[in-house]
This record gives C-alpha cells, structure tokens and sequence, in this order.
C-alpha cells in the first residue's frame, strides 16, 4: 500500500513531485518501500503539501513563538484523521466510551488549528462519563474530580501537556495508582527543558503512578505512536517509522543505530505519507522505536520533544 500511495502521490503532490525530481529519482524504479523518498517536514512550512483535488476539509497549524513560521497541514478528509486516531486509540487503550477522559491542554486551547485538540474533543463526545472535559487552568476542580474517580475505581486518563502536569504536582499528589497519566511533550517556553528520565520520575512520584505514557504526534501527521512507559513508542500497523543517516539523508540506517527519524504514515494519503522530521531516534528490531532528542540548528517546536 505504501507503494501505491507513493506513485499517487509522486504524480498528484507537486511539491513531493518537484522534489522527487529535483533528487534525480525516477518513481518507476522504486520498488520496495525502503527506496522511497521522504519529504522534509520543513516544506509544510513553505509549501502546500496536498496531493488531492478536493477543497481544504481544515488545516491544522503547529505552535510556534512569535516570528516563527508554522507549519500547515490542509487535509481535505477529516474521516480519514479520524479513523485513524479512533483506531489507533482503540488498539494501544480500548475504546474511549470506557474511560472518563480528563485534558489538561491549555496552550493548545489557546489557539485555533491544533490537530490534538480535534482529536481530543472526539475523544471526549465518546466518553460516557459526566466529568470528561478540558480543565484549563482550574487545577482545584482537576484534583478534586481526580479525588473522586480514585474513590469510585473509574477507569481515567489525564492526557496533558507537559508543563501543566508539572505545575499540577507540585501543587497536589492525587495517588491514583490506576490512572493513566499521559504527556503530550512541550514546555512551551513556561519551563525549561528536561530530560524524560527526570520529567517522568518527577510524575510518577506526583501521580502515584507506575509509569508515565506518551503520545507521538504531529500536526503534519495524522497518526499518533503511543508509549506505555519507558520512552518506548508503538505504532499502529499504517504507521511506519524508519531512520535515515545523519551524515547521509537519502541513505537509511537498522536498528542498532541511531538516526533521524523519517515517518511512513499512510493516513496521510491526500497530503505526503512519507515524511523525513527533525527528530532523532532508535527504532527496535520489533517495530516500536524511542525518540533521543533533536537535530542541532532545527526550530524548536511548540510540542518539542524531550531531549534524553
């Protein structure tokens, strides 16, 4: 399927298609899905990268500091983002009407176009329970609500941005040993950046919690890797994750190595699939993968992930 899409899109992407190009690479001689070329995810920020006729369903936008050019992801079927992230969601946690679902989200409330917040608020119309919302900045009503559903053993989880967890232990300990406690990365300028052993160590204590879990996710994508402890990322099957040579872009790198991390994400059928980020990761012989940090000299994003 990764092939398909590619020829789709090497024809019907003209910024995918001019690059392709523009690397003196024929798309009728890529036959395996290893050979194919990934896009810079830069080129969301210059370019409109959409490989489909059809008029702009949304277009999300990532955060960015003042100054900073953000990138634009115009996606022309939004039941594709949504079947892939209710999937996804429901393979890695079972199905979202199970749980009370708690959103500790501010920064990106604050602003029009997040792709998290789209995908958040679906997963709040599923839930079934009363108390399922966004929190904002009321950290009172989140312990108090987070008090309750200790008491009547109700299934929850707390997805939020960084920062705002950490401001929320430091203020309360809820000990919910039950809870899933799941970090969506950024500081957003509030805190200064940590490693994840501190960060997750820091919560975990705070929480009362086993562990901390993780969303990887994007706004050039439109599917989310989760990580159930650890750092260790999972993906769900039309999601991809290869690594490519840091010396040699073009060139990929196996699993005992590290490298930059380029994401095949076949939800991404009407824009690129094939996208070459700014992270640095591992990848596993088993298909999950960890994130190490950044490439030098790339912009800080607003939902930069952790450096290790």
């Amino acid at each position: 399927m990764a092939l398909q899409i590619f020829r789709l899109q090497a024809q019907h992407c003209q910024v995918y298609r001019d690059y392709i190009f523009h690397l003196g690479v024929d798309p009728a001689i890529i036959t395996d899905y290893h050979q194919i070329p990934f896009l810079p995810i830069s080129f969301f920020k210059s370019h409109t990268v959409v490989s489909s006729a059809a008029p702009a369903a949304i277009t999300f936008s990532s955060s960015g500091t003042t100054g900073q050019s953000t990138s634009k992801h115009v996606v022309t079927d939004l039941y594709m983002y949504e079947k892939s992230f209710n999937a996804a969601f429901a393979e890695f946690y079972g199905q979202a009407e199970d749980y009370c679902i708690l959103a500790l989200l501010p920064s990106y409330l604050e602003r029009e176009g997040s792709s998290l917040i789209y995908m958040v608020d679906a997963l709040l119309q599923q839930s079934k329970h009363s108390s399922s919302g966004y929190f904002l900045h009321d950290l009172d009503r989140l312990f108090d609500t987070l008090q309750q559903l200790k008491k009547t053993r109700q299934r929850t989880l707390l997805i939020g941005v960084t920062y705002a967890l950490l401001d929320f232990v430091e203020q309360f300990q809820p000990d919910f040993a039950e809870l899933i406690v799941m970090e969506t990365g950024g500081m957003k300028g509030k805190r200064k950046e940590m490693v994840r052993e501190e960060l997750h160590e820091i919560l975990t204590k705070g929480f009362g919690v086993e562990k901390i879990h993780s969303e990887y996710g994007m706004t050039e994508l439109l599917s989310q890797g989760y990580s159930a402890g650890n750092g260790i990322f999972n993906c769900p099957p039309w999601m991809k994750i290869l690594l490519r040579d840091t010396a040699d872009p073009l060139s990929l790198v196996q699993h005992k190595s590290s490298g930059g991390i380029n994401v095949i994400d076949l939800a991404n059928i009407n824009s690129c699939a094939f996208i070459a980020t700014q992270d640095l990761g591992k990848t596993h012989a088993n298909g999950s993968f960890e994130v190490l940090g950044r490439f030098d000299h790339s912009d800080i994003r607003g939902c930069n992930l952790l450096v290790q």
